[in-house]
């Protein structure tokens, strides 16, 4: 399993990206690691994949020499289980608010994975005031590779939108929040994570971010209104 080449990428300081296919499709995450993506974020929480198709977008993914990073939709432990055992590369647990949450996951990891759960990548999402109140103690947990602050739902928490206007900033507060986590993750000697735009990528590479998830829409939407422009001439 491909977690393990990303783990170790990470470990020796490099950063790695993840792409979001906003589809349930096998063929287009294969062809986003083909062109450069370092792995693709399979979105069982909202999006709309089913087992099989992560199993089969795991294999495809791995064959292109990239990895299938799962988003659960909860810290359910079978559910966990039975999507390590379809072929994840990664787990990618949204909404982790303690270190007892994440030693609960990372306990999950390896349940399910006796013999090979360090093939697998483990990240914890902190997408809250009180995770972010909570990491001191959550970044002692072993076995969680990435804590990745979610900005969106980190938004909400604090009563803004979960996404601004497109081409627009995030509030300075929510960014505020997200470069207290990230020092704290990078001062335990942990990797975090977060959501950037291409604009924003250059400011959080500079802050120590090492993994960072990526939306595909925003290059489609920019490649196809400079095609309607061209067209309107």
């Amino acid at each position: 399993m491909n977690g393990a080449k990303l783990r170790s990428r990470l470990l020796a300081g490099e950063a790695i990206t993840m792409y979001n296919t906003h589809h349930a499709s096998s063929g287009l995450a294969g062809r986003l690691i083909e062109l450069g993506a370092d792995s693709v974020f399979v979105d069982c929480e909202h999006g709309t994949w089913s087992f099989e198709d992560v199993r089969s977008t795991g294999q495809i993914a791995r064959s292109a020499g990239g990895a299938a990073i799962i988003r659960p939709h909860s810290h359910d432990r079978p559910l966990i289980i039975r999507y390590l055992n379809a072929g994840a590369d990664g787990m990618m647990v949204p909404m982790v608010d303690t270190a007892e949450q994440a030693r609960a996951i990372v306990d999950a990891v390896r349940y399910a994975l006796p013999s090979d759960y360090e093939k697998r990548l483990v990240v914890a999402m902190i997408e809250t005031i009180d995770a972010i109140d909570n990491l001191d103690e959550m970044l002692t947990v072993e076995g969680v590779d990435v804590f990745f602050i979610g900005p969106g739902d980190l938004s909400q928490n604090m009563g803004y939108p979960p996404a601004p206007p497109f081409g627009e900033p995030r509030p300075a507060a929510v960014i505020e929040k997200v470069g207290i986590a990230v020092d704290k993750i990078r001062a335990a000697g942990k990797i975090p994570g977060t959501l950037v735009t291409a604009e924003e990528l250059p400011y959080w590479l500079e802050k120590g971010v090492q993994f960072f998830y990526i939306h595909t829409d925003p290059f489609l939407r920019r490649g196809i209104a400079g095609v309607k422009q061209t067209l309107a001439r």
